[in-house]
């Protein structure tokens, strides 16, 4: 009786599921291995390109818009540029021809390829000027100046002055003073917009007194 009944329990139990080992074929473990290889490789890549240093060319002295650049105004710098590297000119590249500098390029900054253009594509030109009163001691190249001209009348004297140009950048500055310090002189490299230009060469060539007036307001 006993048995009987035994067999009718063990005839009752479900069949217990077995775990299957998983295959190389399961596509679902070879996307998971894919994935993985994935990021490591990725991670590695990131990690090397953080790591390696390309020489690109930094200014060695200060070089006013317009300037061909030639090789003694550049130094070779390895830096870790990472996804900028694009952006600056490598060593390995060399000096672009017929290049000049775009905009004012300060000592020590490193050469963006934006900042080299042809000679036909500067928009402002340097012009020199020589003023004879003071500027604040706190301008510098990179200043920004308002220019007034002040033209001859038939007394001998100066008519009223206007303002020629507003917010114009010095690209070089460069103070003298004569032998006893008895005269003091300022002499401006300044960039001028080349629609400006007629207006400001005019007043030069016809002995205008010019001022400059320092403008604190952040240019164009």
């Amino acid at each position: 009786m006993s048995l009987h009944l035994t067999d009718r329990a063990r005839g009752a139990e479900p069949s217990a599921a077995r775990l299957r080992k998983p295959s190389w074929r399961d596509p679902r473990l070879l996307l998971g291995i894919l994935l993985v290889l994935g990021s490591v490789a990725g991670v590695v890549t990131l990690v090397d390109s953080a790591d390696r240093t390309t020489e690109v060319y930094a200014v060695s002295h200060d070089v006013p818009p317009g300037t061909p650049l030639r090789a003694g105004d550049l130094l070779a710098v390895p830096v870790r540029l990472g996804n900028a590297e694009e952006l600056y000119l490598p060593v390995a590249s060399g000096i672009p021809e017929n290049s000049v500098a775009g905009a004012a390029l300060r000592k020590g900054e490193l050469v963006a390829r934006s900042s080299l253009v042809e000679p036909d594509q500067l928009d402002r030109k340097p012009v020199g000027l020589r003023i004879e009163d003071p500027l604040p001691a706190s301008t510098e190249a990179g200043s920004r100046v308002d220019i007034w001209a002040a033209m001859p009348n038939a007394r001998n004297g100066f008519a009223e002055p206007k303002q020629l140009i507003e917010s114009a950048e010095i690209s070089e500055l460069t103070v003298t003073e004569s032998a006893l310090g008895a005269t003091r002189s300022t002499e401006l490299l300044v960039l001028v917009d080349d629609s400006d230009l007629p207006l400001l060469l005019s007043a030069l060539s016809n002995q205008a007194k010019i001022t400059v007036v320092h403008n604190p307001t952040p240019g164009p």
